[in-house]
Parts: structure tokens; C-alpha cells; sequence
């Protein structure tokens, strides 16, 4: 449907609306089309109105695309207005209502109303991240960075995880600016990066180096470099943190994960206490092991290729350097297929011990169970996140731990996939951002990556107060 391009009387709008095939749904499917031509918002209220007298009043969803014209002109008046008519009208409005009000009234020079309703969302619902950042970016805008911090660590406390784009804007909203508690807020967002693992792309990158360069009186200086395979950072020639973990830190994580993910909630989903039981005792018996290896995962890292074959090539290179593999495997690998050749699947249990799983088993729990009793040494292959067990980690500290555990002993996917396996992690440095108090190393991405990737950036910003 093309809109008109000027208001319109009832009787030009009843012609139209007869020549539409469905009647019923006229205004929602030609309110859509004003919004794609952003059309003029005197033509949408002529629609409006004609509705209004012809129904005696207007519908939710006509009403809630009508304000998504108005929050995208930049509306105020009309934003305001509408909110007026659904407060009387709905007891509630559902998520998307609130927050098209929130962004359209926080891009405005009444933002303070935003934060109003902020406060009458939380009383129904947990504000979305979009109603969170947009009342942060107000309040950032209007250099009240106060109100932007307390706005920001409410909604960490409430799990709704912040973009990079509203981390990146408080360093660029602060920049210049002076005060202790500022720049503790500021510290505190890069160890939350460290935290969680994240790394900033080039221009959130930017926006650090910037912020860190403006702060006076400072003496701040950063510069892009790449960190030494020893870990000393060529600028400043500091040592970065060490990726192993102590031989305490080992044994809480280890503890800790056994208890909480093991033997939490989660791990009977997908396999039976006996299967894992009979998987203890098989493990126990043989202990310890080098490489633990996620069969499965592993199958599938050429799609070319023959996933006993891709299985056979990481068993026969690591087998080569005296290593004691623990394949876990599934027992659909052992019937005769396409994919699982018998003679091959033989082969490699003389070079390997092999646990075979049920075909609906979870192996990440059985993974982390076998890496974890064969110490410290022990790495694992597989190019899973293993997310949801760090979920299952009551607290940030270990965590933490998990991650740091994570980044020195996970192998997965190198880039040439048989030739780098060897004893040592990928790193004897630790890929965080990490602070010395007059220095900060901060890995980053050249590009945005909204997901969490497990491979961890070559370029860092070494920040250095002279």
C-alpha cells in the first residue's frame, strides 16, 4: 500500500479502504507502510482520526504503531499525547510500548519524563536493556553521570547485560571531565570487560584510549601494540598476568565445579546418575589423562570430510607426542556407517581410551569431569563455549577462575588444525584486560562481535601514567 502523501478526508479514506482486499486490517498495514516511507505525521493522524469516528475509538496495536512513526520523527508532543490516551485507556502496556516511550521521550529535551516511567515500568515488570540505555544515554548527554552509574549498575543487578555501544558511550560522555568517583565508575566498566571476558572492538577501543588521554592532569598515554609470547608488553615492558591458575585457585575451581555443575541441578537432563556413575568409575581407573577430547565436536571440524576421519587425524596427532587421550565418544560411532568405519573406530582405540556416551548424553559435564580429576596439566578439545556451566558458578570470583581455566586449557579450533597441539597453553599469558594501577592492557577486536568468542585477540592497548 503507498501512503498519500497529504491528509485525507473520510470519504477518500473509505475509497481506499474498500479497494484494499482485507478491510480489517487497512489501518495496521497502511500505518506500516507510513513508517517504512516515513511519512509525514499529519497524514497519519488524518487515518487516526477517520478511525476514531468511524469505531468510536482507536485499537492497541494501531496506536502502538502510530507512536513508532512518532518516536522515529522525533515527535514529542505526540509521544506525550499518546502515552496520555494508553494510560487512561490500558491499565498496561506490554514491552514494546514502553520502550518506543522511553526512547522517544529520552531523546528529548524532556528526558526527565523517561525516567518517570522508568519508575512505573519497574513496578510491573524488569525494564528491557533498550528502556535502560536509553534513559543512561539521556543522563549521559546531559552530563549527569551520576544518575548514568546508578542507572547502570541497577540494571547489572537485575542481569540485563549492557550493549557495548552504552559502555562505549560513558567514555565518551566522560571525557574531559574530572572527580575520583567518576573514574572509579569508569575502572569499574573495564573490570567488567575483565570479568566477563569481553573484548571491545577498534572504536570502544578508541573511545577508552581517548578518555584515559583527556583525564587531567593524568599523564595518561596509550599506545596499540602486540604483547611478546613470553607476556611482556613491548611499550611499557610489563609482565601481564600469568594464565595458570595457582595450585589453590586449581583445587576451589575444581571443587566448585564438580559440586555446582556436575553434581547441580543440570547434569541428569541428558544422561542417567547410572551412565555417569559407570563414566566415574571408568575415569577413576584410568587417571590421569593429558587431552580429553570431545569426539563429536571434533568430527565435524571439516565438513568434507569423513567425521571418523577428522576424529582419526586429531587422535594419530596427538597420540604422536606420548600423550594419554580420553576420547569422549557416542555409541552410534560404533555401528558401521558412512561416517563411523569400523577399521578406523579400531585403530584408534589402540592409541586412545574411549568412553562411548548414549546418543542423547550431554558430553560437556563428562568433558569438564574428566579434565578437571587428571589435574592441572590436563587440557581439553572442543569448540563449545561451555557457557552454561559458567552460568552455573554462584559467584563472580569463580567465574572468573572458570574463564581464566578456560582460556589456558581449551583447544579449539586453530587455524591450522593438526600442527599446533602441543603440552603448553596457546598462551603463558592471561587474554584479559588487566590493571596494574599505573598501567592497563586492554585486548580488543578489529571488529563488533555481539557473541562471545572464545578466540582471544593478538592487538592490545597498553595505557601507561607517566
Amino acid at each position: 500500500v503507498q501512503p498519500p502523501e497529504k491528509p485525507l478526508q473520510a470519504e477518500e479514506w473509505n475509497k481506499l479502504r474498500e479497494d484494499f482486499q482485507v478491510p480489517d486490517i487497512f489501518e495496521e498495514v497502511m500505518l506500516n507502510s507510513m513508517i517504512r516511507c516515513n511519512s509525514p505525521i499529519d497524514v497519519a493522524k488524518s487515518l487516526l482520526t477517520d478511525l476514531a469516528k468511524r469505531n468510536g475509538d482507536i485499537g492497541y496495536s494501531v496506536l502502538v504503531k502510530y507512536l513508532t512513526l512518532c518516536v522515529q520523527q522525533g515527535q514529542v508532543s505526540e509521544i506525550r499525547d499518546v502515552y496520555d490516551i494508553m494510560k487512561v485507556r490500558f491499565k498496561i502496556l506490554e514491552g514494546g510500548a514502553y520502550n518506543l516511550l522511553v526512547k522517544g521521550l529520552s531523546n528529548s529535551d524532556q528526558w526527565r519524563m523517561a525516567l518517570t516511567l522508568l519508575e512505573e515500568i519497574k513496578k510491573i515488570m524488569i525494564p528491557s536493556r533498550t528502556c535502560y540505555e536509553s534513559c543512561i544515554k539521556a543522563a549521559s548527554r546531559h552530563q549527569e553521570m551520576k544518575l548514568a552509574f546508578a542507572l547502570y549498575r541497577e540494571m547489572l543487578a537485575k542481569d540485563v547485560v549492557p550493549t557495548l555501544d552504552v559502555l562505549q558511550s560513558f567514555f565518551d560522555f566522560s571525557r574531559g571531565m574530572t572527580g575520583a568517583e567518576l573514574q572509579k565508575e569508569l575502572f569499574g566498566i573495564l573490570l567488567y570487560l575483565r570479568e566477563n571476558q569481553i573484548y571491545p572492538h577498534k572504536t570502544f577501543m578508541r573511545s577508552i584510549k581517548l578518555w584515559f588521554e583527556s583525564i587531567p592532569g593524568g599523564n595518561w598515554r596509550g599506545h596499540l601494540t602486540n604483547i611478546k609470547d613470553s607476556g611482556q608488553c613491548p611499550v611499557c615492558k610489563h609482565q601481564l598476568e600469568d594464565s595458570n591458575l595457582t595450585e589453590e585457585e586449581y583445587s576451589n575451581l575444581s571443587e566448585r565445579i564438580i559440586k555446582d555443575v556436575i553434581h547441580g541441578t543440570d547434569t541428569f537432563r541428558k544422561t542417567s546418575p547410572k551412565e555417569f556413575e559407570a563414566f566415574q568409575t571408568f575415569v577413576e581407573n584410568r587417571l590421569p589423562f593429558d587431552i580429553v577430547i570431545d569426539g563429536l565436536n571434533v568430527s565435524h571440524i571439516k565438513s568434507r570430510r569423513m567425521q571418523c576421519e577428522n576424529l582419526f587425524d586429531a587422535v594419530n596427532c596427538l597420540a604422536k607426542e606420548n600423550a594419554r587421550l580420553l576420547v569422549l565418544g557416542r555409541k552410534h560411532m560404533l555401528m558401521n556407517s558412512s561416517n563411523w568405519k569400523r577399521e578406523i573406530m579400531k585403530e584408534m582405540q589402540t592409541k586412545a581410551d574411549f568412553f562411548f556416551a548414549e546418543n542423547i548424553s550431554e558430553d560437556d559435564t563428562f568433558l569438564l569431569y574428566a579434565t578437571l580429576r587428571s589435574g592441572k596439566h590436563c587440557r581439553f578439545v572442543t569448540r563449545d563455549f561451555l557457557r552454561d556451566h559458567k552460568a552455573c558458578l554462584s559467584d563472580s570470583l569463580t567465574r572468573h577462575l572458570f574463564r581464566k581455566w578456560q582460556r589456558g586449557h581449551q583447544i579449539s579450533k586453530p587455524k591450522c588444525f593438526f600442527s599446533v597441539f602441543s603440552q603448553q597453553p596457546a598462551f603463558r599469558y592471561d587474554c584479559v584486560v588487566q590493571t596494574t594501577g599505573d598501567t592497563w592492557h586492554i585486548p580488543y577486536k578489529d571488529v563488533f562481535e555481539e557473541k562471545y568468542s572464545y578466540q582471544v585477540p593478538k592487538e592490545w592497548l597498553c595505557l601507561q601514567q607517566k
